[in-house]
């Protein structure tokens, strides 16, 4: 074999599983891609490994800009290696997003099935969250080629193990609640971290388990206002003058005297998929220890922060192994099935599997029951919680 027969090989342009899959599916000419939903780092990652895969395959790649209101304003963009090459350390996406929900559009499904045949699309990668591959589902189920990748740093996506941007997510919440800790300590006070996840805790137990928070309060486990200032006080009475509540976004709390936890809404109006706008809940939290104990509290939210910068080593890897896997799914002539992470190997897993909440297991629960001082609230539920 000369040299050039060697890096051909190697960069699949001659010979092994390139050929025999071009030759399995001649048919596919064009793709396009999507990200939809919140922004998250590993995005151009993906989108630089569907398009460097997509060329070795001879197919060509059509991003869609603004996630679904692509379609609907025909806003697109042609993707080659060369547009997409430099992007793999980059945070955001440079095909924008949005919450757009065609559904929501009048004839907004059929708009969308009108830009698929005019564009000549052979299929569709949609990268995105629970509410962007919920669209995925349904247009599959329309007649649609689509294929998902799985992108939150909530976690929350049944199916694959973890999702890429979850990773650097957590080394952001953990890195700014190690900050925290100085200058809680230097004022003794009490400070509650707020942070991302929706209606799971997954960033809030990684985050708080990695920067030994003394308090963790999940969607999982609703718990009430004293249980958590009976922590406050059973430190300070014990000589540790600060303390930190890691606290997730959808956290359910309930208050003194309340029959049910509830949640703590920042705006009253729905998203585009009708979720409640979370946030707030640190505010309140931090508001009440105080009033409830005489300790200072602040209450930092880290909110959009979490989203944003560098992706790490192990979000760039397991966005660039989503990406190949899904283009390659979609070679195959596959559709309705989301890339996924299953004991260190990528699997297509259905999308209508995949779309589905994972909370945060018992067993993680447990671990955290460890190193928190708060009670251990699965066995004593507040009332009127489902948990």
């Amino acid at each position: 074999m000369t040299n050039l027969d060697s890096a051909l090989r190697v960069r699949g342009l001659r010979g092994g599983r390139v050929s025999d899959s071009t030759r399995a599916m001649k048919s596919m000419k064009k793709v396009g891609i999507l990200t939809g939903g919140g922004d998250c780092p590993g995005l151009n990652a993906v989108i630089r490994a569907v398009v460097t895969r997509a060329e070795q395959l001879g197919v060509e790649v059509l991003g869609i800009r603004g996630g679904w209101r692509g379609f609907l304003e025909h806003d697109t963009e042609p993707l080659t290696r060369a547009r997409t090459r430099g992007i793999l350390h980059e945070g955001g996406t440079i095909l924008g997003t949005t919450r757009v929900n065609p559904f929501q559009v009048k004839g907004g499904p059929e708009r969308v099935e009108a830009c698929f045949k005019a564009w000549h699309l052979d299929g569709l990668i949609a990268v995105g969250g629970e509410g962007t591959l919920s669209l995925a589902q349904k247009f599959h189920e329309r007649g649609l080629a689509v294929v998902g990748v799985p992108k939150t740093i909530d976690n929350d996506l049944s199916g694959t193990e973890v999702t890429f941007g979850f990773d650097t997510a957590l080394a952001i919440a953990t890195d700014l609640i190690d900050r925290l800790r100085t200058t809680a300590e230097a004022h003794e006070r009490v400070m509650v971290v707020e942070v991302m996840g929706r209606h799971v805790g997954w960033i809030a137990v990684h985050a708080g388990l990695a920067g030994g928070a003394d308090v963790v309060v999940v969607p999982e486990r609703p718990t009430t206002l004293e249980e958590i200032t009976k922590v406050v006080l059973l430190r300070r009475a014990e000589g540790k003058t600060f303390s930190i509540v890691v606290i997730a976004e959808g956290a359910l709390i309930q208050e003194t005297d309340a029959q049910e936890a509830h949640l703590v809404l920042s705006n009253q109006q729905p998203d585009a998929f009708g979720r409640p706008r979370l946030g707030g809940i640190g505010a309140h939290v931090a508001r009440c220890i105080e009033e409830a104990t005489g300790i200072e509290s602040r209450v930092t939210v880290l909110g959009h922060v979490q989203r944003g910068g560098t992706p790490t080593a192990r979000d760039r890897v397991l966005a660039q192994r989503f990406g190949v896997k899904a283009i390659e799914l979609m070679h195959a002539g596959q559709s309705g099935v989301m890339a996924a992470l299953q004991a260190d190997q990528i699997v297509a897993v259905p999308l209508a599997q995949a779309t589905k909440r994972k909370a945060v297991t018992e067993d993680w629960l447990q671990v955290a029951d460890v190193f928190c001082e708060g009670p251990d609230l699965s066995k004593n539920p507040p009332s009127g919680s489902s948990g």
